[in-house]
């Protein structure tokens, strides 16, 4: 059996101690306490540590200097620090200095065992480990990461009640939050995980194949049939079936699939044989779907039958504790595929990142975070690598013919994002000359969606009274 994994603790806080102490002595692990910082020094001397936990303020030193004792003692000893003071400037500074990860009080229990385990388990010196100010994110097979803001463990808490029964969702959410990723852990986490999971984009095709895509045809049935053709309901069969974007599929299509819903049953297009089927449909969409049934577009039987449950995910610029995490977890990613070590965002990079209101959600930070890390060539992400728009936080100038009246009224943060995405459309629209496949393809969203954008903000091509 292998020995006990010895760890550190110095604080001065003496409850803090014996409360993380009793803990860890639980999940059997050999703990020692100091509670100064000059203690845990000489008790560093006299025996060898895998881990300290250190306050960042002990009586008679700082965490800086501490630190610095510590690896002057044993550089491979993994670092925890843990303070009551949540300052990014620290958190950076320390984190560049070889400390493994930094944690706020109150500290939960699980949330410092998870990273325990991670220090104790990673095989990367720590001066050089990959990641800057890094929180502990977990992934499920999905790889869709549990935040730590309080949208994030209210999404899971709901996943976790819904993924076990055999309930249809329906996920609503901004271009890029997620919605794929979300519909996937919904489906890893039931009883049907073990079986197919299929998505469809229903944006991405055309109103004549929607009806081939979803149930299959058979050789001949119209012009261009040249064969026979599984549909997604055949290929998702037991497992779960993702239509995205649901309000852009056709409406004589989704006649067809309320009945494959009720029934249970499907007709190849052009077939007579009924093949049974046991699908799980999860939806998403980034309009509201009873807006769609009032405005005769979404037929309001279909909705009611996808309507067994909801889950609404929150834009990233309502996230603000989440940004760090995803942008490490992207920035490790985009390490692994371009063979690079960055090892995290410099203080104006993070600055930029908070305050940007990111229009485009995990989708545009992931892009970001790709290039930035394509373009850099030191060990931390600058500035100037970043795309204009995030550097400037949104300040782009629009021309003459396009002035935004700025009214301090105007100034909640519902209100600063709308004016935010607003800005970030029309410039992205002035980009491609009011192409709009061009610019939806820029946004990362469909056609659909710009149309309605651009009809909400009223964003035409100067000399234009309408759009296209």
């Amino acid at each position: 059996m292998d020995s006990k994994h010895k760890i550190l603790i110095a604080d001065d806080d003496v409850d803090m101690c014996t409360l993380l102490g009793k803990f860890l002595q639980k999940n059997d692990y050999d703990v020692k306490y100091a509670h100064k910082g000059n203690t845990a020094i000489e008790m560093l001397k006299e025996d060898t540590y895998d881990l300290c936990i250190c306050d960042f303020r002990l009586g008679d030193m700082d965490g800086i200097e501490l630190i610095n004792n510590i690896k002057a003692l044993n550089k491979n000893v993994k670092i925890l620090m843990i303070t009551g003071y949540s300052d990014i400037k620290v958190a950076v500074k320390v984190i560049k200095m070889g400390v493994y990860d930094y944690l706020t009080k109150p500290v939960l229990p699980d949330e410092l065992l998870v990273s325990i385990k991670k220090a104790l388990n990673s095989e990367i010196n720590i001066s050089t480990d990959v990641g800057n100010v890094k929180s502990n994110y977990k992934k499920n097979n999905s790889e869709y990461i549990v935040g730590t803001s309080k949208q994030s463990k209210e999404l899971y808490k709901q996943i976790d009640l819904v993924a076990p029964t055999p309930y249809s969702v329906i996920i609503y959410g901004e271009t890029g939050t997620g919605k794929e990723s979300v519909a996937r852990t919904i489906h890893e986490r039931s009883k049907r995980a073990d079986a197919a999971f299929v998505a469809l984009d229903c944006g991405a095709i055309s109103k004549e194949l929607a009806g081939s895509e979803l149930f299959g045809h058979e050789k001949g049935s119209f012009t261009g049939a040249l064969y026979s053709k599984t549909g997604l309901f055949e290929l998702a069969n037991n497992g779960t079936l993702f239509l995205d974007e649901i309000g852009n599929l056709p409406y004589d299509t989704q006649t067809l699939l309320l009945r494959v819903v009720q029934e249970q049953k499907l007709k190849k297009i052009g077939g007579n044989t009924e093949i049974p089927i046991d699908v799980r449909i999860i939806v998403a969409s980034n309009e509201n779907l009873l807006d769609a049934v009032k405005a005769g577009r979404f037929r309001e039987d279909l909705y009611h039958r996808f309507n067994q449950f909801g889950i609404n995910l929150a834009p990233l610029r309502e996230r603000d504790k989440d940004i760090l995490l995803f942008a490490n977890y992207f920035l490790d990613i985009a390490n692994k595929e371009l063979q690079k070590n960055i090892i995290g965002f410099d203080e104006e990079v993070l600055n930029s990142f908070n305050t940007y209101q990111w229009p485009g959600n995990l989708r545009e930070l992931n892009n970001v975070i790709k290039r930035a890390c394509l373009l850099s060539s030191g060990n931390f992400i600058e500035s100037k690598s970043l795309p204009q728009e995030i550097v400037n936080n949104m300040q782009l100038s629009f021309s003459e013919d396009k002035k935004i009246e700025k009214k301090p009224k105007d100034i909640s943060l519902r209100n600063a994002a709308a004016e935010a995405e607003m800005e970030t459309i029309y410039n992205v629209l002035r980009k491609v000359e009011f192409n709009k496949t061009k610019a939806a393809k820029m946004l990362n969203i469909d056609r659909k969606t710009l149309y309605n954008k651009m009809k909400s903000y009223n964003l035409n091509k100067p000399g234009n009274d309408e759009s296209e």
